[in-house]
């Protein structure tokens, strides 16, 4: 049963309702300022339902995408089309997306990095992103802090969708691997009419937490340098115990 951070139908649509198009945690600002007056092509993976995307797209930047959820590209090329916005969005995985030509920026917000569970894999992914860089091309993710991922996330949320429609989202964390540095957290999405439940979706959500040195040592590993550490949103400012965001942005030799 594969059913690991799928992005399936109900979670794509809780997803979009959650969090639409423009809908910000302070990322949008950082990446739109951090990326200001950057004249290459621009690379979103994971890009999700648009919601960083279509605004950069509205700035003027030349930016694409692509994300392994079929359903949460279509919200994506559905919001692109309703704002006559155009750009490339393909259905790609992290481990093997690929590019016949090379980005002047990748960008990670919200934590999609931590997706990637295995650390190998993680090294794989560095690896290729540096391949898709130009010389001097930029690399900026974000990352939670430890305490926010490990943390026991039970809860129970719900949205009304008109009507007497309503869809549920369950979350009950199943195991943190402190060896493996992973949690695992099981998602039950459930859309109900009347009382009556039309459709159910149960994702194993995985997520991967990084130690700050520890990334910063990856990314260098991968070949990046210029590794430039910032908390809350802050460019250049040291992360601290209350940062609830902490970024990281590397580049790629220009030699």
């Amino acid at each position: 049963m594969k059913v690991q951070n799928r992005y399936g139908k109900l979670a794509s649509w809780v997803y979009h309702l959650d969090k639409p198009v423009g809908h910000s945690f302070g990322d949008l600002e950082y990446y739109q300022q951090r990326l200001t007056g950057c004249d290459g092509p621009i690379l979103e993976p994971a890009v999700g339902n648009g919601r960083i995307i279509i605004p950069m797209l509205e700035m003027g930047l030349a930016i694409e995408g692509f994300d392994a959820s079929q359903d949460m590209l279509e919200y994506c090329r559905q919001e692109c089309m309703s704002r006559g916005l155009l750009t490339t969005l393909t259905c790609q995985t992290f481990e093997q997306f690929s590019y016949d030509r090379r980005f002047a920026a990748i960008i990670m917000p919200a934590g999609s990095f931590q997706l990637i569970t295995e650390t190998a894999a993680a090294m794989t992914v560095l690896r290729r992103f540096w391949d898709h860089l130009q010389p001097g091309g930029r690399l900026i993710l974000d990352i939670d802090p430890i305490e926010s991922i490990v943390r026991e996330a039970n809860f129970a949320r719900s949205w009304p969708v008109g009507g007497d429609s309503l869809l549920t989202l369950t979350c009950h964390r199943a195991e943190v691997d402190y060896v493996k540095q992973t949690t695992l957290s099981h998602l039950h999405y459930q859309h109900w009419r009347d009382g009556i439940l039309q459709s159910a979706e149960l994702d194993l959500f995985h997520l991967r937490w990084w130690g700050i040195d520890e990334l910063a040592f990856a990314l260098r590993e991968a070949g990046f340098v210029d590794v430039v550490v910032s908390g809350g949103y802050q460019h250049g400012r040291q992360p601290c115990k209350s940062d609830q965001i902490i970024s990281f942005e590397a580049s790629r030799p220009s030699g």
